[in-house]
């Protein structure tokens, strides 16, 4: 199989998402790798590898990042292999050079657009993504691909965002920044964390595409935002969302609104730590 990074001038069609994963948002990640991971704790292992992957899978994980997901799933397959793949040339690095230092020498990383990237036919058993594919401009020509790079009865699992209203992570910064503003929201269906929040858009899709027993399950897990409230502080008045929404206000309005979402921050901390409520798809279905 041929894994070789994208020309940048070939197979590249989610262009507004590559401009910002393979920049700004992309470097952010990278340098805060360890805290986004730790944010999923609770999610990540609602994926399923376990029931997922056998110790001879080829498994393909759509918008890998810095590669959590597919070093899990290779160690899961120490006979078969995994396959990241992503938008970002930095958080690719990132995995890379993490995939050394840990050992995992059957994980690949590939910059492509999972969207048109030309896979090889029946390639993989399983295609995974924790919260990746909803990025995608056309997702049904972005599954009709995956589907393409599955083999017969290959199995899909996904991790994605239900509707922003249920989210109460993301509802209680917006709160705190809000200051009497009505805050726009990112549309449900569009690319970026929304795009896979319907249920019935998302069984259309899958279906469209050519996926059989399409299956959404609700995950309602924590975000983890630090050990305590000091910790998780560090973490969180850094994040894009809030630099987005303080951004167009003057200095006073500013620090009302950090002082506003500092205080929910404190509130937020429990025994476990800094934590917040979410609301996820699992989203399973198998290929034709």
């Amino acid at each position: 199989m041929d894994v070789a990074d994208m020309d940048v001038a070939e197979a590249l069609a989610n262009v507004e998402m590559a401009a910002a994963w393979d920049g700004e948002e992309g470097d952010d990640w990278t340098e805060h790798a360890e805290r986004y991971e730790a944010a999923g704790r609770y999610l990540w292992p609602r994926l399923g590898l376990g029931a997922l992957v056998t110790a001879t899978s080829r498994v393909l994980d759509i918008g890998c990042g810095t590669g959590h997901s597919t070093l899990e799933a290779a160690r899961a397959a120490p006979e078969g292999m995994a396959v990241g793949v992503d938008l970002s040339s930095k958080m690719l690095a990132y995995a890379r050079h993490r995939a050394g230092e840990e050992g995992v020498a059957n994980a690949e990383f590939v910059q492509a657009d999972a969207q048109v990237h030309p896979f090889e036919p029946a390639a993989f058993d399983v295609a995974i993504s924790s919260f990746g594919a909803m990025f995608f401009n056309d997702p049904a020509a972005a599954f009709t691909n995956v589907g393409r790079a599955l083999a017969p009865g290959g199995r899909l699992a996904l991790l994605a965002w239900r509707p922003l209203e249920e989210n109460g992570w993301l509802m209680t910064m917006r709160a705190a920044l809000a200051l009497g503003r009505t805050l726009p929201a990112p549309p449900l269906g569009a690319p970026g964390p929304f795009g896979l929040a319907g249920a019935s858009r998302v069984r259309e899709i899958l279906q469209a595409a050519g996926f059989t027993g399409v299956k959404l399950a609700p995950v309602d897990e924590p975000v983890y935002l630090g050990r305590d409230a000091d910790d998780a502080w560090t973490f969180v008045r850094g994040m894009g969302i809030v630099r987005g929404l303080t951004g167009g206000l003057d200095d006073r309005s500013k620090q009302q609104a950090i002082d506003n979402l500092r205080r929910a921050v404190d509130e937020a901390e429990t025994p476990e730590g800094v934590l917040l409520p979410s609301a996820a798809w699992l989203i399973t279905a198998q290929a034709p």
